[in-house]
């Protein structure tokens, strides 16, 4: 797996299940992935934390996420992370 990280911007359209293939394609190849909340998408912190639980739900429970600001970074784990 490459080390580097891409970023994905979503805008108005908002999220879409066609984000989550988009995700799952690039995490092939890379463990860790920006997805920008533009603010056109509705940039507050409650939107962006809705999008960050639809993206991971979408993915499955190999994959966790942090909120920075409206920067929403998806980390892929080999194995199952343990409950917080």
């Amino acid at each position: 797996m490459s080390r580097g990280i891409v970023t994905f911007q979503i805008g108005k359209a908002g999220f879409t299940e066609g984000l989550v293939e988009t995700l799952k394609n690039a995490f092939k190849d890379r463990e860790n992935i920006k997805v920008v909340l533009l603010k056109s998408a509705g940039h507050t912190k409650e939107k962006a934390q809705e999008i960050a639980e639809k993206i991971v739900g979408g993915l499955g429970r190999n994959y966790t996420y942090r909120i920075v600001g409206f920067t929403i970074n998806l980390k892929k784990w080999r194995k199952l992370p343990k409950e917080m």
